[in-house]
């Protein structure tokens, strides 16, 4: 995949490669991936400038400038998210300005005649296309809306130093960040007819405080220091996952058919489109092994669902890992039960739970489930011993797995053991399956499934055999082109 082209606009993350421009620049965002934008104005005004009503009132020369740039980033926003582009806008508080209008008026005659400027009032929100309502309000106390919120990586990495600065007044957005009191909107998604991208509305994160930046004994300069250069390179990479999330499921519209008729072609387009025929024949054969490499590599990376996924993935994951352990894996369901997963091999037969917590340790909920699945199971005429529990648990699935904490809670671990069902850690279990993925190693595979057998409470898988020393030679059988 090519390198995204990344442009912050009135905003300066530091360690990223992204183009930085203020508001006053007049670059067009169609030849940028990733769009980031702080409205920020006061670069058109600074710390010189009259008051009026208690609001900075600009000159002349300055209205002009904020209304044509304001304009020209309203197009251009538009534009962008017309051609497909997500637009990422970081809610910095409402700056409300005076600028003139470009009308005057006289009164008096003579020494007495006055010019009187006529000024109207206008805020940093006017960039935004067809514009939103807020209202000023600051806070950090905020939560995710929605089970699957499209934000939840990007709150795991940033959330916690996020801010709200402004309250979303729209009822027409669809909010996916809210305070946890009052449930006011605070960060959203806004979609435009006809429109591909989106604008994907944040609260405010603020890289100008003391603890990002040093001044250097030599120059007397302010730089970023290392805890900004790494969190802002966790932040863009936060934002290029939203973005490709977004665009996976708002898509384009297809071009239409009957739009590849010759009668639409352009006399370039035609010219480029003999050329591209001559390449696409010589390519056809490696595009084939491209797609069944990048299909083998997808069915492969399937078992990492097990460290960051919940629901049906983290599912299908599970069933994979079993049988790589030895396992008969099905999911059963009829009219009045449904269980997760149904696991059996010469040693035994157990119903297992699946369940994935974004950022929480697995609870006891999920084992008052499993409980009712093995009595019901038993309850089936064919079914003549009953089936052990097991509750399978991917905790704090949205950090890396070194920096989480106990998978499951002690009221979890006891119940377990009182119960006589065992708990695994998905992340256990994803490691044996990577083992197993790659070794044909029965032994280990029968040790698994003794130990699943015979351990009640939290289990402790046996430990990864030493990898055998491997070499390999690489040969290219790509024919020439």
């Amino acid at each position: 995949m090519s390198k995204k082209r990344i442009i912050t606009l009135g905003i300066e993350i530091p360690g990223s490669d992204a183009k930085h421009v203020g508001l006053d620049s007049e670059i067009s965002l169609l030849d940028y991936d990733v769009i980031i934008i702080d409205p920020v104005i006061y670069e058109f005004y600074g710390y010189r400038y009259e008051d009026y009503q208690g609001k900075p009132c600009l000159d002349d020369t300055n209205s002009f400038r904020l209304k044509e740039h304001l304009e020209h980033w309203r197009r251009e926003i538009f534009e962008a998210i017309r051609a497909g582009k997500n637009v990422f806008f970081f809610l910095n508080e409402k700056q409300e300005v005076f600028i003139a209008t470009g009308e005057k008026s006289f009164s008096g005659t003579g020494r007495n005649r006055q010019t009187i400027r006529h000024v109207t009032l206008i805020s940093n929100y006017a960039i935004v296309p067809d514009g939103i309502s807020v209202t000023n309000s600051k806070g950090s106390t905020m939560a995710l809306v929605g089970k699957d919120c499209v934000l939840a990586p990007y709150w795991s990495s940033v959330g916690e130093i996020s801010e709200f600065r402004v309250l979303l007044d729209e009822e027409d957005l669809k909010p996916i960040v809210q305070t946890k009191t009052g449930g006011k909107t605070v960060g959203a998604v806004l979609r435009y007819e006809n429109a591909g991208g989106s604008l994907i509305l944040l609260p405010y994160i603020d890289f100008q405080i003391e603890k990002y930046t040093y001044e250097n004994e030599e120059d007397g300069e302010m730089y970023w220091n290392d805890e900004a250069i790494a969190f802002g390179k966790k932040l863009i990479g936060s934002i290029c996952a939203v973005d490709e999330a977004i665009k996976s499921s708002t898509g384009l519209s297809p071009i239409p058919d009957w739009l590849r008729q010759d009668m639409y072609l352009l006399p370039n387009e035609r010219k480029i489109r003999n050329r591209l025929a001559g390449i696409m024949s010589k390519m056809e054969d490696l595009q084939k092994q491209k797609e069944k490499c990048e299909q083998e590599i997808a069915e492969e990376s399937i078992l990492k669902r097990l460290i960051y996924e919940n629901g049906k993935p983290l599912e299908s994951a599970v069933h994979i890992a079993l049988e790589l352990i030895g396992f008969n894996v099905s999911r059963f369901e009829n009219a009045e039960s449904e269980f997760d997963v149904v696991f059996e091999s010469k040693e035994g037969r157990l119903i297992g739970e699946v369940e994935g917590k974004d950022n929480k340790p697995i609870n006891i909920s999920k084992l008052r489930q499993l409980e009712m699945n093995i009595h019901e199971d038993f309850a089936r005429d064919d079914v003549e011993k009953m089936a052990k529990g097991v509750l399978i648990g991917n905790a704090y699935r949205l950090q890396e797995p070194g920096e989480r904490g106990d998978f499951f809670t002690d009221k979890c671990l006891t119940a377990s053991a009182r119960n006589s069902i065992a708990l695994i850690s998905s992340l256990d279990l994803f490691y044996v399956a990577k083992y197993l993925s790659g070794n044909s190693d029965k032994q280990f595979a029968k040790k698994c499934r003794q130990t699943i057998f015979s351990t009640i409470g939290l289990i402790i898988l046996p430990d990864i055999p030493e990898a055998k020393e491997e070499s390999e030679s690489i040969t290219e059988d790509l024919e020439d082109t």
